[in-house]
Parts: C-alpha cells; structure tokens; sequence
C-alpha cells in the first residue's frame, strides 16, 4: 500500500475512526521518536549536548520551567 492508498483510506474514515487513527497515530509517533532517541543517546550522537546542558546546569545558567 502506497501512500496515496493510505491518503484516501484516511479521507474515507467515519469522524470516530478517524479520531481513534489520531490517536493511535500520535501514541506511534511518539514511541518511534522515543527508539530513535535511545538509539541516538547508545551511539552517543547527544553526548555533546548532554555535556553542555550539564556544564550551563552547573554554572546556574538554568532556569526553572
């Protein structure tokens, strides 16, 4: 299935099936950003990062959220 195909099965959803889409869509998005981050912190691709936060956190450069 192409995505043209998935274009219009979508369109064709009833509202109720459409949200239950979206919101299986989001739950599957966000556990895929999850793997992709947790294979980007294993390779080490944040390390820097992760430092500098640490280093501006230490210096009191942090605000509260």
């Amino acid at each position: 299935m192409g995505i043209k195909e998935i274009e219009l099965a979508i369109t064709q959803l009833t509202p109720e099936e459409l949200s239950q889409f979206t919101a299986w869509f989001e739950e599957f998005q966000a556990r895929t950003w999850d793997k992709q981050i947790e294979k980007d912190i294993e390779a080490g691709r944040l390390d820097k990062l992760i430092k500098e936060a640490e280093e501006n956190f230490k210096a009191g450069r942090c605000k509260p959220l």
